[in-house]
């Protein structure tokens, strides 16, 4: 039986693939294979998406390479239980997250604290 196959090594990513997807560079080699192809495939999509598409998938991108793992898997997550929520009640979810985001970062340890479990004694 022979190993599972890892995906394209970052070296065989062609040029515009590695300038495309550079954010992802020294994380490339950690990323399971079916996520690998999902991000040369958005490079694929990329020279023919609008510049503020490009420049919001760059900023994504960035984002993304600096989180955790555990932080990583916390968004993916997140993602899950959005693509549950009827479309009608995503709205309102917007826009409790833009509210969330105003608040001053105090308010916002403070909410947060309020929604987490009380620890265990």
């Amino acid at each position: 039986m022979q190993p599972p196959k890892k995906g394209p090594a970052w070296a065989e990513l062609n040029a515009e693939q590695q300038q495309i997807l550079a954010p992802l560079k020294n994380d490339w080699e950690n990323i399971v294979p079916e996520r690998r192809r999902n991000w040369i495939n958005l490079a694929k999509r990329y020279p023919k998406m609008k510049p503020e598409e490009q420049q919001r998938m760059q900023r994504r991108m960035q984002s993304w390479a600096q989180l955790t793992p555990e932080q990583r898997k916390q968004a993916r997550e997140n993602y899950r239980r959005l693509s549950k929520v009827p479309p009608e009640k995503r709205g309102d979810l917007r826009q409790q997250w833009s509210e969330y985001q105003a608040l001053p970062p105090q308010e916002r340890q403070n909410a947060d604290a309020k929604k987490k479990p009380a620890p265990a004694k």
